[in-house]
């Protein structure tokens, strides 16, 4: 079974992360941070994962701490859910359109942290939430799932349109690299023979 939990408890933040890799797409998300909440769920639905979280932060600072902590303990329990990736794709990719916007996501499972984000957002907030966040999200969860992920804003007129986009290009190509490779069942895709 691919699933993990994990609790991570600062003095900032209180957060709990529950992941099903071979899930439905469901998911219970109580971040209070709604649009935040929205975005996750586009990764569950769109990358077939059952995905609970609930996080309890310093919201009244704002809500850097908590948006950074999330994508940290996601990272560490998707970590903890994919294993030692015997028999998986490894690489994943996805594009992605809402409307005017387009975004493309590439995913290697490489055991190795790095991220390269390319969004140039059209306005600074969506709502009460302040784009500078999303690269805080993607920072913490690529340097903890110890993945490489590209993310590419192709084109957009509206952020939330954007973000939306980028969010659910993650869970496509998450969803894709994850996968079982029938033609190599039982094997580490990598010739140094670990990830």
């Amino acid at each position: 079974m691919r699933q993990a939990q994990v609790t991570r408890n600062t003095l900032e933040t209180q957060i709990s992360v529950n992941l099903d890799l071979d899930g439905t797409g469901k998911s219970a998300l109580n971040t209070g941070i709604p649009f935040l909440d929205h975005m996750l769920d586009q990764i569950a639905r769109h990358g077939l994962i059952d995905l609970e979280i609930t996080a309890k932060g310093d919201l009244h600072i704002d809500a850097h701490h908590t948006v950074e902590d999330i994508g940290i303990t996601f990272g560490q329990t998707f970590a903890q859910a994919v294993g030692d990736k015997k028999g998986l794709r490894r690489y994943g990719h996805a594009y992605v359109p809402l409307d005017e916007a387009l975004s493309r996501v590439v995913i290697d499972l490489s055991g190795r942290p790095g991220l390269a984000l390319n969004i140039d957002f059209v306005r600074a907030r969506i709502g009460d939430f302040d784009v500078d966040l999303i690269n805080e999200f993607f920072q913490g969860f690529t340097n903890h799932a110890l993945i490489t992920l590209h993310i590419d804003n192709l084109s957009g007129k509206n952020a939330h349109h954007q973000a939306e986009t980028v969010f659910k290009a993650l869970g496509r190509a998450l969803r894709m690299a994850i996968e079982h490779d029938p033609g190599a069942v039982g094997i580490i895709p990598s010739t140094k023979g670990t990830l």
